[in-house]
């Protein structure tokens, strides 16, 4: 490689700078000494310190001896343990895969053992089910069916029962020597609750049973049915026949007795078909002087909704032999109020004792009530037909129908939707009627012909008055529960009064006595429907 002068001459300044760059030449430089002599001086020290660092040495060579051969030994010493490492590593190594095998063989005992735990839980729970315990026989065969160790032992002949069947739909040989012992059991059990339940049903036969204490004592036992279906469908369906058979029985003839006895207690002062809004005060002076110490006047509300609140509602049924005994009548309404309610407390009562002992449900304990009930309702019907048919009090048939509305909500309340067909048969009955008696007081309002009437002043008609309290009581139940149909009638006959009302006005010739009455007449009418906002 060719190197340039200038290259050349640039490497030795920046060499001679680096030179003077060193402490001990910059010391010599300053000092003014001799470089030679400097030198010298230097070489001489140099040669003391290397003789020192010999003798040194040579003073020292015994422990470096001695530090040799300990560290040959310990490099010795260091490889025999390398070798140790190295077995116990390998020793290691067998050991790890010994563990590995401890651990598959563990893991394997471990399975075996957890099968043998299931086997044993199975073979002992199978055991347990096929084995007949001395207890059970004892109380199947001699505990009576009301005590509760009889039921204890029936529900676990009943589980027994059941699992046999299964093992012998499974061909398991091992049942066969309980299956025998397990069926003289079931039909000595099945015996024991038949006789049980039939000594029950033929309790509601005996007359004033309270029959509510043995369908009480059926309702507790329910198992025993159940046991019947499962065990004994021949003895199941003899209870249900014969219990269908006799509570259709008792139903009729107590409802029968007792709506022949009830409407007895009717007044006898009833209201007929001239009693109605526009018949002249001295046509019907008879009833309105009679009637009004025992039930009020025709078109008047009075008391008579108390029937309806949540109280009378519910209040207890009419006894006829105590009240005939008092010589106490009461309004139609009062007397179809305990019929209904009598109907509907039993019926809701039988309907829910049905589906919790025969255990059926939706249209199956449907078509279970109408067996049962089916003849006391159609009875009950018919005889609410016939009264309700020549019944001309429109109040008591706007009760009535009411009652039906109150007492449907009622049986919703208690779950029981059985009812629903009776109370509309009823509304299709009573409704009708309390359309034609209202439309009846229209008529015999338009039949009205002031010039022909008797008497006529300035004071408040009769008409007027009935129609106001008639129509206040009608507001007044409309109120706590309205009906369709019912504003459009009253319309009706409003229109009808008012035309009355200035038709018997024109009679007077002058026009301040024209006007009088028709402030007295209205201002009536309106006195009686504050009267009644104000209860409201």
């Amino acid at each position: 490689m060719i190197v340039s002068e200038s290259d050349s001459s640039e490497d030795v300044d920046s060499s001679i700078k680096a030179q003077l760059e060193d402490e001990v030449i910059r010391e010599a430089l300053t000092s003014g000494m001799d470089l030679r002599q400097y030198s010298q001086s230097v070489e001489k020290e140099l040669r003391q310190l290397e003789n020192l660092s010999i003798q040194d040495y040579i003073g020292k060579a015994q422990n470096i001896a001695t530090l040799h051969h300990q560290i040959t030994e310990c490099d010795s010493i260091l490889e025999n343990m390398q070798g140790m490492l190295e077995g116990f590593l390998t020793h290691l190594s067998t050991i790890s895969q010994e563990i590995q095998s401890l651990q598959e063989q563990s893991a394997s005992i471990n399975v075996q053992l957890t099968n043998r735990k299931q086997v044993h839980i199975e073979m002992s729970t199978f055991i347990d089910q096929l084995m007949v315990p001395e207890i059970m026989i004892q109380h199947i065969l001699n505990t009576p069916v009301t005590d509760s160790l009889f039921m204890q032992q029936l529900k676990a002949l009943n589980q027994k029962s059941k699992f046999i069947k299964e093992q012998n739909f499974r061909d398991a040989h091992s049942c066969q020597d309980v299956q025998d012992i397990v069926d003289k059991l079931t039909v000595k059990a099945v015996t024991k609750i038949r006789e049980y339940l039939l000594q029950k049903i033929y309790q509601f036969r005996k007359p004033l049973s309270n029959y509510q204490i043995p369908q009480n004592a059926m309702i507790k036992h329910k198992f025993f049915f159940e046991f019947l279906l499962l065990h004994a469908r021949t003895v199941a369906a003899e209870i249900h026949d014969e219990y269908v058979e006799t509570m259709s029985r008792v139903y009729s003839s107590y409802f029968q007795s007792y709506t022949k006895q009830l409407w007895k207690l009717q007044y006898e002062e009833g209201v007929t078909r001239d009693d109605l809004m526009g018949v002249e005060d001295s046509r019907a002076n008879s009833f309105f002087t009679k009637s009004l110490k025992s039930r009020g006047t025709v078109f008047t509300l009075g008391t008579r909704d108390s029937v309806l609140s949540p109280t009378g509602l519910i209040q207890d049924i009419i006894v006829p032999h105590t009240a005939g005994k008092g010589e106490t009548k009461y309004a139609f309404e009062v007397l179809f109020r305990s019929q209904q309610y009598a109907l509907m407390d039993n019926g809701c009562r039988e309907y829910i004792f049905l589906t919790e002992f025969f255990m059926v449900h939706d249209a199956d304990a449907m078509k279970l009530f109408m067996t049962v009930m089916g003849k006391t309702l159609q009875h009950v019907q018919k005889e609410v037909c016939g009264v309700v048919m020549g019944c001309y009090d429109s109040i008591a048939l706007y009760l009535c129908v009411h009652l039906i509305h109150q007492y449907r909500l009622l049986c919703h309340k208690r779950a029981v939707p059985a009812l629903d067909n009776h109370w509309e048969q009823l509304l299709h009955m009573i409704w009708p009627r309390f359309e034609y008696v209202v439309k009846m007081n229209i008529q015999s309002i338009q039949a009205c012909d002031p010039s022909k009437m008797a008497t006529l002043d300035m004071r408040p008609h009769y008409i007027t008055r009935r129609y106001a309290e008639f129509s206040g009581a009608v507001m007044v139940l409309h109120e706590k529960f309205p009906l369709e149909g019912v504003d459009g009638l009253m319309l009706q006959l409003q229109d009808e009064v008012e035309k009355v009302i200035l038709k018997m006005a024109a009679v007077f010739h002058n026009r301040k006595d024209q006007l009088i009455f028709l402030i007295n007449n209205y201002d009536m009418m309106l006195s009686v429907l504050s009267r009644k906002l104000f209860l409201l």
